[in-house]
């Protein structure tokens, strides 16, 4: 709603937003990146959703119509954007101790330690890119900041990684400054963080970790590659926690660490690669980025038939995804994955089922109740949500409403093809786990990794 005021207001047409105070902060934010010092705003006191329809009416009629015809009549200012530092600029010189301190000042840390960005170990970075060090890459909401192969190289030795990583960085961020990745909504009160998978032969080239604990904190290319993505929608895109509260997680994740698929696993079933599924060719380095609101409980299925495995995964990881379909439907796209370990994989695919045919299997038979899913679009504050009406007006398929019985099921996902299926974790095990995934925010999108011309001898160096 900011954004779309300041574009009015610059454009001569008065507006005012209405605002819980709750938001304000987020608002003011958003509005003074964008140029705009005091946009005008009428904030609604508390939280709506657990006002009573007495309260509500209450304060639109009293304290929100006051406000609204003050932010009418009031001035607004635009403003120049704050001088930040240039590319090259060097913005401090001290101490280790001294360094940590000037950036956790500033907000330019994650609340860890940094490695200090000095320019001969961004210098490093650079070499494994054969793009100038100012290309831009694209410009990030909500702060409206270029993306550049500059900065990229900055937040990646902040964080952590290794120079060599510096192609998968910059696939990273090709893929978030994608406008159908919709980063601005990164700091929306869900809280959900960006997960990044990981395709082709740089899994090996850069020792990734694909088995047992890959999805914890520990292998340097896993977690600082993570942290990095993290890090840099703090410092790039402006995504930040209070006191800049542009970024409004109501409880909020930390950040994933890099999912690789196991690819051997996947040749010896004769599946296809997640990153071939998603239109690349086999052998292709790809990096995809989604968003992750929530993750299911770990699932232990057991038995030597596939539908042993198939029914669990309906069981478990659909009724972890249920509570959440309604925003799915409202916004018409949802693309969980689910990621299973090697044995249960091998399981599966003895009898000649493919991922897709997983995948098929948990959008047939993953099911939930109509009023449980129009109770919790009207608590998620989404109260126009109407299943009959949807159907009428052709925006989902009439399986939601085949009849008026509340109790009837209705589906779960959108559609088959965007239910992505991972092979990773470890193979002595027979777990899985789902993903879920926020629907039109943060969908599935994937980049080629551009590794440099001279990229083997740059490996053997430094071997």
């Amino acid at each position: 709603m900011a954004r779309a005021s300041v574009a009015a207001e610059k454009a001569g047409v008065p507006t005012v937003s209405i605002v819980t105070t709750g938001f304000l902060g987020q608002a003011q934010a958003v509005a003074q990146a964008l140029g705009v010092q005091n946009l005008p705003i009428a904030e609604y006191p508390g939280v709506v959703a657990t006002d009573s329809t007495e309260d509500l009416k209450k304060k639109v009629s009293g304290i929100v119509i006051n406000n609204i015809i003050k932010g009418l009549t009031g001035p607004v200012v635009q403003v120049a954007r704050p001088k930040e530092p240039q590319p090259g600029d060097i913005v401090f010189e001290g101490t280790l101790d001294e360094v940590q301190e000037f950036f956790t000042r500033r907000l330019w840390t994650d609340g860890l330690p940094i490695i200090p960005p000095t320019p001969d170990r961004v210098e490093k970075f650079l070499r494994y890119t054969g793009r100038p060090s100012g290309s831009v890459i694209g410009n990030l909401l909500p702060e409206n900041r270029e993306a550049t192969i500059w900065n990229v190289a900055v937040n990646g030795v902040m964080a952590g990684c290794r120079p060599e990583y510096m192609p998968v960085l910059v696939a990273i961020v090709e893929a978030i400054a994608d406008s159908e990745f919709r980063i601005q909504d990164a700091g929306s009160t869900p809280g959900w963080e960006p997960l990044i998978i990981l395709n082709g032969p740089i899994i090996k080239e850069l020792n990734f970790n694909y088995e047992a604990g890959v999805m914890r904190v520990g292998r340097q290319a896993n977690t600082s590659i993570g942290r990095f993505l993290r890090l840099y929608m703090r410092n790039v895109a402006g995504l930040r926690i209070p006191p800049m509260s542009t970024d409004k997680a109501t409880i909020g994740e930390t950040f994933n660490v890099v999912l690789p698929e196991n690819e051997d696993v996947v040749a010896e079933l004769g599946w296809k690669p997640f990153s071939v599924l998603r239109g690349f060719r086999r052998g292709e380095n790809v990096v995809t980025v989604q968003s992750v609101v929530y993750a299911s409980a770990p699932i232990a299925s057991g038995g030597d038939k596939a539908h042993d495995h198939l029914d669990t995964f309906v069981e478990v990881i659909g009724g972890a995804m249920a509570p959440w379909t309604h925003m799915a439907v409202n916004w018409g796209k949802f693309y969980p994955l689910l990621v299973i370990s090697p044995s249960v994989a091998r399981t599966i695919a003895r009898e000649g089922l493919t991922k897709n045919d997983i995948a098929r299997y948990l959008f047939d038979n993953t099911k939930v109740s109509a009023s449980s899913m129009e109770r919790l679009a009207w608590q998620g504050g989404i109260t126009s949500f109407d299943l009959r009406k949807m159907v009428e007006e052709k925006q989902i398929p009439p399986g939601y409403y085949e009849s008026s019985d509340p109790t009837r099921m209705v589906p779960v996902f959108l559609r088959p093809d965007w239910i992505g299926v991972i092979v990773s974790g470890d193979p002595g095990r027979n777990r899985s786990r789902g993903y879920v995934q926020n629907h039109e925010q943060g969908p599935p999108v994937s980049r080629k990794i551009e590794l440099p011309a001279d990229w083997k001898q740059l490996l053997a160096s430094k071997r």
